[in-house]
Parts: C-alpha cells; structure tokens; sequence
C-alpha cells in the first residue's frame, strides 16, 4: 500500500509525458484523481492504523507497520565487506499523520493549478514527480532511499518556482536549490560514516538502516560514530558534529532563522500551487526529519544541544512575527509566520516531553493545513487582479463576503483562537517546554514564556490585515475594472477550502483524533530520548 501511495503519482506523470498535447486540458484531471486516490488511501490506513504499544514502532523495526522490505542493491566491497540497500518502507505514529497531511495538501494545490495555462505537460509531470518524493521521504526507512527521496524534491520544486514563478523567479529558484543542496551535501557525509559505523547484528554487514542506526550496540567499537569512541572534531565529539550537520540541513527546510530567508522569496515568486506544496508539505519534511533522524539516531547529543534548539525556536517565533508585522504584501506576511509557526515545532521538540512532542507533531499538521488555506486564499486574490499589496485593498468584506469568511476562520485559526488546531498544537508545545525544566531540566521556562509572545503578534499581524484589507470604506487601487474582477468564491475553491476548514476544526475540538494515534510512538520516542 505505501508503494502504491508512492509510485501512483509517478505512474500518471509518465502517463502524461505520453499523452498528446490537443488532450492537455485533461492533465489536471489526472492529477486530481490520483490526488483523491492518495487521500482515500490515507484514510484507510488511518482507520486501520494499529496505535497499540505493541505497534509503536519508533526504534523497533518490528512494531513499524506496512512494512514493505526488499534487497535493492547488493555490491560486494572485497576487504570492506557487502553493500547492503534496501527498498525498506513503513510507517509508525510518527509518520502516519503526513500520509493524510500529503494526500490532502496535494488535492489541494491541484485545484489551485487550474490557474496554470501554458506548459500543462511540464509542469503536472513535475507536479506528480514532486508529490512522490514528499510521500516516500515519509515512507523510508532506509537512510540512502530517504536520501534518494529527500534530493528528488529539489528537481522538481526548482522547476516549478523557476519556470512558473514571478518576476524574480529565477533568482528565488536559485536560492532554494542552493540553501537546500547545501545541507544535503554535508548530511551524505555523515550517511556514509553512519554505514560504516553500523552493522546488521544477523547478517554483520554494514547497513542504511536507520532503525539500527538508533541502537548503540550496533555500532562498532571502533567506529567514528560509536558512543564509545574517543573521536574529536573541531573541538566536538564526531556524534555531536554529525548531529549538527544533520539539524542544520533540517532546520533550512523548517526553515529557522538564521536560515529561513530563502523561503520568503520563493513563497512571492512560486505559483500558488507551489507555494501550497512547500508551507503544507516541505516545511513539515524539515521537522519530521529532526525527529526521526537527528533526535532518534543522536540522542545523546539532542541532550546536548536541546538548550540552543529551544532558543533558535524562541528567536524564530519572535522574529517571524515581526517580520510578518513589517510586510505590506499579504504572501510574505503569510511566509514570515510560517517562520513564526514552525519555531513552535522546534521549542516542542526540545522540550524532549510528550506533551511537548505531541504538540510539535499537531502543529506541523495544524500549520500544514493552515498554510496550505492561507496561500490559496492569497491566490484567489492574486489570480483575480494580479496584486497582493495589503494598502491597494480596502472593505473587501462588502465586495467578497464568502471569500472574507474564509479569511476569517483561516486567520482567527492561525493566531490561536480556542477551537481550532493552532491553539492546541501550540498550547501543548508551550506546555512541554514549560514542564521541561521540572521534569527533565533541559529548558528553562522563559523560553515558554517568550514563545507566548509569539501567539500576541501572530493576531497582531493577522488582525491589522484583516482590519486593513477586509473592513473600513471600500477601496481598490484598480477601480471599477478590479470591482468586476473580484468574484466571490467559486464552486471549485470551495471544494479545496472547506476540507481543511473541517480539519482545523476537527483537530482543534476533537486533537484526540491525532493524539490517540500517536501517543504510542511519542512515548517510544521520549523514552528512546531520555533512555
């Protein structure tokens, strides 16, 4: 089933790639279809989905489920011994939530890619190309088919910003790919040296098994990476570095400051599709990858670091809300407090609480689909008058109304409001890092204090928007001729806002739809931290 989640859209972008150019207005059908299948998929396998403590999954490979295990590539190495790869795929309570998180952001920005109209066979191949990297970074299990996975995402989304994006969509591909390739060069460094640190205790091969690759005694002694080794790098323990590196190529795509300004410039330039994808979908892979990577395979140094995690997660709050507070176009106030939101993700995870990982894990999911409404919406806008500047708007509300409710229940959700799935996930996140200092002393509780902050200027920034653009005496800068450009919502955007709406809600009155499924693992997770 997780091969069928993964390669269905690889399938149909071959299928496209095939098709004549006189039927390219059926493409997008093809991608909404596969999209829809993803997302029915997803929901099987969450409702069947075992959240028992016998199925935790985690660091025991047996507990992991649809599992799918296959020898890939076998290559005798002489004196070295045999490379073993696997295609090794599963999910746990950790990764389960994405699948739903993928399938329903790709529908949606397959809706939001009806307004793409030249290129049709181009931009859907990379569009499905895309869509099975994100599924399979979430699926593997193997280190290298994670790595494979993780790199396949910078083709596609280079393309996609840089031939469909703005103005300045060359140099905001460009940044990207770099920002982004820049991690990913130094992480195969330490892939490498965790292969040949790690051995499969039946066969006593080296392995990309990232589950093994979490239990010390399958480290070599003399390894670089073992826990005993008297390894020193640049003045640090080789594990600490490692666990450095690898934070560093997560935290570009989170991103975190100070190494989120690649995404402010791809959010403006990037289609609205595009943008969707990397705020619901790529973010998300930044911090699923701290927590299955760096925190699982590290944990000793994650201890180490946990008191500078939570600051850069505190500084990436703050500092993401007032940027978003400065901007006057509406989609870069949209990408700063994704930097806002997702510094909740990592103060969560440096807390190293449950309570504290659980909301982390609900935040990525509650962001993903907030972001994903947020950017749609923008779109909307843009798509009709080509402009998103907050002061050329004024008392849309009169103009747009079902458009503005929609504004209102994306805006009110993501600063927090009681009753949806920000406000809990966030709730949670401040209080694993508040209970941190008494339960495992890691972080101190003014990190909690200043991340609230974080929730005063998001409504802030939101709230002056909103005033600004929705309310007070009607203006536009483009007169009658945008007055009748700016319909209200149509029957297609409707279909692709109000299920995130109902996911918002859902999660924010019922999180124990998330919770229950997860709280084997995150459990698991803490106690393979703290263990």
């Amino acid at each position: 089933m997780l091969s069928l989640l993964i390669f269905l859209p690889l399938i149909a972008a071959l299928l496209i790639l095939i098709l004549p150019n006189r039927v390219q207005n059926q493409f997008k059908y093809i991608a909404l279809g596969v999209s829809l299948i993803q997302f029915v998929l997803s929901l099987f396998i969450y409702v069947k989905f075992n959240s028992s403590a016998s199925h935790a999954g985690v660091n025991k490979e047996s507990q992991f489920q649809l599992v799918e295990k296959l020898s890939w590539i076998r290559l005798d190495l002489g004196n070295i011994g045999k490379l073993e790869i696997d295609y090794f795929l599963g999910i746990d309570g950790l990764s389960m939530p994405f699948l739903i998180l993928s399938a329903l952001v790709t529908f949606v920005a397959t809706l939001a890619s009806w307004e793409i109209k030249t290129k049709l066979k181009a931009y859907f191949s990379l569009f499905l190309l895309l869509n099975t990297a994100v599924i399979g970074v979430f699926c593997a299990l193997d280190f290298f088919l994670f790595y494979i996975f993780y790199e396949l995402m910078l083709l596609p989304l280079y393309f996609l910003i840089g031939i469909w994006g703005g103005i300045k969509r060359e140099y905001a591909a460009i940044k990207f790919f770099l920002y982004t390739l820049f991690g990913s060069v130094f992480m195969l460094l330490v892939i490498i040296g965790l292969y040949f640190s790690v051995s499969d205790p039946i066969t006593g091969n080296h392995t990309f098994n990232m589950i093994l690759m979490m239990d010390p005694a399958n480290y070599a002694d003399g390894s670089i990476f073992s826990a005993l080794a008297d390894v020193n790098l640049f003045g640090m323990s080789a594990r600490l570095l490692a666990f450095i590196v690898l934070f560093i190529a997560f935290a570009i795509k989170v991103p975190v400051v100070p190494l989120h300004t690649w995404l402010p410039d791809a959010h403006v330039e990037a289609p609205t599709a595009v943008s969707i994808i990397l705020a619901g979908l790529l973010l998300k892979v930044g911090g699923y990858g701290i927590i299955r990577i760096c925190y699982s395979i590290f944990p000793d140094a994650a201890l180490q670091s946990a008191w500078w995690i939570g600051l850069i997660g505190v500084i990436s709050i703050i500092y993401g809300a007032l940027n978003a507070l400065a901007q006057t176009d509406v989609k870069r106030l949209i990408a700063y407090s994704s930097v806002s939101h997702m510094g909740f993700v990592l103060l969560g995870i440096a807390s190293s609480t449950a309570e504290g990982i659980s909301g982390a894990m609900l935040q990525m999911i509650s962001h993903g689909a907030l972001s994903a409404m947020l950017f749609f919406l923008v779109g909307m806008i843009y798509e009709r008058v080509h402009d998103r500047e907050i002061a050329n708007f004024s008392g849309l509300a009169e103009i747009m109304p079902q458009f503005t409710a929609f504004v209102i229940i994306a805006f009110f959700a993501s600063l927090g409001l009681p009753g949806f799935s920000a406000f809990m996930a966030e709730a949670f996140s401040l209080i694993g890092a508040f209970n941190s200092e008494q339960v495992n002393g890691l972080l101190p509780r003014w990190m909690a204090v200043l991340g609230s902050v974080g929730i005063l200027l998001s409504a802030a920034y939101f709230l002056w928007t909103l005033q600004r653009m929705f309310f007070g005496q009607t203006y536009l800068k483009g007169g009658d001729d945008w007055l009748l450009k700016l319909k209200d919502v149509n029957m297609r955007e409707k279909i692709a806002l109000v299920p995130l709406v109902i996911l918002t809600l859902a999660l924010g009155i019922f999180p124990s739809l998330l919770f229950d499924k997860m709280n084997a693992s995150i459990l698991a997770f803490v106690q393979l931290i703290l263990g």
